[in-house]
């Protein structure tokens, strides 16, 4: 499907690919992975023709379709739903052409085409998509204009999904979802039915949508079959190897370079010297590989457990203003609890948290928190608040303002900013290292209560690896946010749900959340338009009268619109001369006349069920 050959591309003076190469091949799903920087971007730059290589090919089968989610968060008028429907730009234009068009052959052609493209499924699937990234019937109708970034970035994803390329390409897709959004997308991407090449450090993800894994490595590009999962072991292995090669080799060196040095003056054994010298010269270097220094996550311990409970709510209500968020809120937090919370985005998760973390009261009920609490809170929208202009040094200076500047450079050093890192201004760090910064600064004090809200989007999986290392060694009591299963599962002993306007224990674990979540958005998101049994028996469970009334019409003017496009088909078929002036014509549109036929028939059965129902 895709192909790389002897790829090369530099940014500025770094060599971001060297003599790269790879193929993947059809219908495959390759998780794309490497360390934050190391290109993985550039290469779907590279791949979609925005910028060219300076040496090397990239080829793709002809009239490949490539989807992609552009960077910029689409805005304006147009309605949620109209969005996505325009991704599909043949649906678009055959619409458009089906509007103006009056020769018979024209008509039947695009009535065809769109038949076979199931255009008219195509609002059904469109607000599948939207229902599956959060958004319900109400939100479709509403312009992009009314939504942030984030929410606008998840439209721009669900358009991408829905025009369903040859060749689709991710770049961490889940950046903007919540752990709702993330357990449909990676349902959706292990069902997709053609390539998918995505850029993640969601293990969850990998190991449940990959079927090859793509790692880039110092310029190189290496393609492993099988989940990540599988890529780790492998990796692991080679590693063995490589390592084990490079040691045989070293001692071999060893023992050339010994007999060459103790026989080379014997005129008796200079000869053979002088070959194991040569022999020497010519062998080439096992390269053993190694993985880049992964620095750790320190997140202090408290000095002193408090006694437990630290924080106990009674039917507690919280919000803003006189709006109530969450109410009923009877539960209590140990000083070792760690809790991983579940709900849907918009049910109050960093309302409940706020409330935790001591930034809002409640408004009704009772709340007891420890006397000497300390809770540390890190939420995602604080690492793009940082100031551009400081510097990791200048930050631990001023929460350290009496120390001197050897023990600030160290406890930034703890945080991974030593030497002239520590004096690198905020805007030219990465991602992850403002995440480091960051947290850093959450649990500067050694707190009692960690509460972490989507810690792990800016981090790579060696990095997430640190971050679950550093949790766990924690002592004190934490509150974990995330769309990262893989991590709520390694950290969280607990799971509270965050759901009808409360906060209860969920009794079950993440597979069963899991179930919960995609059994709900089935059950819930639209469907195609159904054969008239399938209709019957669904009939029980649709009794609202506006949704038969809205099918109804929907239903009748499907079979207005065959019946006129029928009429025109067999108007141009009856002419006396059709099949004389051109056979071949007039057959395609006699076939073409069948399908029609059998559209209008399955539409007026379609008609008289939900007639039969609305009735009813």
């Amino acid at each position: 499907m895709l192909t790389i050959n002897d790829l090369t591309y530099r940014l500025g003076d770094r060599l971001i690919f060297e003599s790269a190469g790879v193929s993947l091949p059809g219908r495959c799903r390759a998780g794309f992975v490497g360390r934050n920087g190391a290109g993985k971007t550039t290469l779907f730059r590279l791949i979609a023709g925005e910028i060219a290589p300076e040496s090397g090919l990239i080829a793709l089968p002809a009239r490949t379709r490539l989807g992609r989610v552009e960077q910029e968060a689409p805005g304006g008028p147009t309605r949620l739903i109209d969005f996505v429907l325009a991704a599909d730009v043949e649906r678009a234009t055959l619409l458009a052409r089906a509007e103006t068009a009056h020769d018979a052959h024209d008509i039947a052609e695009i009535q065809t085409r769109l038949a076979d493209i199931d255009a008219h499924s195509a609002p059904a699937r469109a607000a599948t998509i939207l229902h599956g990234l959060g958004f319900d019937a109400d939100a479709q109708q509403r312009p992009l204009s009314e939504f942030s970034g984030g929410w606008r970035m998840r439209v721009a994803l669900a358009a991408v999904l829905f025009s369903q390329p040859d060749l689709l390409l991710l770049d961490e897709p889940t950046n903007y979802l919540d752990l709702e959004g993330t357990l449909w997308l990676v349902d959706y991407l292990a069902r997709y039915p053609a390539s998918v090449l995505v850029i993640s450090h969601d293990r969850d993800l990998l190991d449940a949508v990959a079927t090859h894994i793509l790692h880039l490595e110092r310029g190189r590009l290496t393609l492993y079959k099988g989940d990540y999962t599988s890529f780790e072991k492998q990796r692991r292995e080679a590693q063995l190897l490589a390592a084990k090669g490079a040691r045989k080799q070293e001692e071999k060196r060893k023992h050339l370079q010994a007999f060459v040095d103790r026989f080379r003056a014997k005129a008796t054994k200079a000869r053979q010297a002088q070959s194991r010298l040569k022999m020497l010269e010519k062998m080439e270097p096992v390269a053993a590989i190694v993985d880049d220094n992964v620095l750790p996550i320190h997140l202090p311990s408290p000095d002193k457990p408090l006694s437990p409970p630290i924080i106990a709510l009674e039917r507690a209500s919280v919000g803003y203003g006189e709006r109530v968020v969450l109410s009923r809120l009877t539960l209590s937090l140990s000083n070792d609890d760690r809790i991983g919370l579940l709900g849907a985005n918009g049910n109050g998760k960093s309302t409940f948290a706020k409330l935790l973390g001591g930034r809002l009261s409640t408004m009704d009920g009772r709340m007891v928190r420890a006397t000497k609490l300390e809770a540390g809170f890190f939420a995602q929208h604080q690492v793009d608040d940082l100031n551009e202009q400081d510097t990791p040094y200048l930050v631990f200076s001023r929460l350290m303002p009496d120390a001197p500047e050897a023990r600030v450079r160290s406890r930034a050093a703890q945080v991974g900013f030593s030497g002239a890192r520590a004096d690198t201004k905020v805007a030219h760090l990465s991602g992850g290292e403002k995440a480091r910064l960051l947290l850093g600064v959450t649990a500067f004090n050694a707190p009692h209560l960690l509460i972490l809200d989507e810690p792990t989007n800016h981090l790579d999986i060696d990095s997430r690896a640190a971050l679950i290392e550093a949790i766990n060694e924690y002592e004190g009591s934490l509150v974990l946010v995330s769309h990262d299963r893989y991590l709520l599962e390694a950290c969280a002993d607990q799971l509270w749900l965050v759901d009808g306007g409360t906060v209860k224990p969920f009794d079950g674990d993440m597979d069963e959340y899991a179930r919960l979540v995609l059994s709900k958005t089935r059950s819930e998101e639209p469907r195609r338009p159904a054969p008239a049994a399938e209709v019957a028996r669904e009939a029980p469970k649709r009794r609202d009268a506006g949704f038969i009334r809205r099918r109804l019409a929907a239903a009748e003017e499907k079979v207005e619109k065959f019946t006129q496009l029928l009429a025109r088909v067999d108007e141009a078929l009856a002419a006396p001369d059709a099949f004389a002036r051109n056979p071949q014509e007039a057959a395609k549109l006699a076939t073409q006349r069948e399908e029609l036929a059998r559209a209008l028939a399955l539409a007026e059965e379609q008609w008289l069920e939900l007639a039969a129902e609305a009735e009813g």
